[in-house]
């Protein structure tokens, strides 16, 4: 079973990563990069509003870049039945599915956290808030990660599930989207640990979630 594992692991990552429709690996990075070249443009040359704002800027980027590969995450496979094909091999779509969290988080999260630190030099902040920012990002992205194969499981199949997906995505993320930018006012330790609390949650209920829908769409 683990090398079943590791097979799926690879073959998710690699589409990911190199995925040539939605640009892969490469797409949300430099998403993430132009945010944080452009803010500065349009708030003005302002250092201290910079470093107070920067933060959360940067992770509204990294919300929105998480979400960008949602049409390739469970939508092709469904389509040329590879769950059925698993289905028979004795995969379960949970398992298919814990497994596709895990690469998305791979193809997106660690990119990020580097892309994070040219980013923070264009928007001027200090080495603690980027240690913040830093850690957040550890803490959040991988339930946006979870939240993100999640719903494209929902909304796979459905005409429009991309631009479905999308929208769903962006409103149900808003919890940890505000504890991860909380962290970085007075108390950030709590706002740390109430964005891993809430990532926990996510990654513990998308297999479950995921698979369900999966199945459902199938049958």
């Amino acid at each position: 079973m683990s090398g079943r594992i590791l097979a799926l692991l690879k073959r998710d990552l690699l589409r990911l990563l190199l995925g040539a429709r939605g640009g892969g690996a490469l797409l949300p990075v430099l998403f993430f990069l132009s945010v944080a070249m452009l803010y500065p443009f349009a708030v003005g040359p302002d250092a201290p509003l910079l470093a107070r704002t920067g933060g959360g800027v940067i992770w509204v980027a990294a919300l929105l870049a998480a979400i960008l590969p949602l049409d390739r995450l469970v939508e092709p496979d469904l389509e040329m039945g590879q769950f059925d094909q698993w289905a028979l091999r004795g995969i379960s779509e949970e398992l298919v599915i814990a497994v596709r969290v895990l690469a998305h988080w791979l193809s997106f999260g660690p990119p990020l956290m580097l892309a994070a630190l040219p980013a923070a030099a264009l928007l001027g902040l200090e080495g603690h808030t980027l240690l913040t920012v830093e850690i957040g990002l550890l803490a959040g992205t991988p339930g946006l990660a979870a939240l993100g194969v999640t719903v494209a499981a929902l909304t796979a199949g459905l005409r429009g599930g991309a631009a479905l997906a999308g929208l769903l995505v962006i409103p149900m993320a808003v919890p940890v989207l505000i504890f991860g930018a909380g962290s970085l006012g007075a108390g950030g330790e709590s706002g740390l640990a109430l964005a891993a609390a809430a990532s926990l949650v996510l990654l513990a209920l998308a297999p479950f979630a995921g698979g369900a829908a999966v199945r459902a769409a199938r049958n």
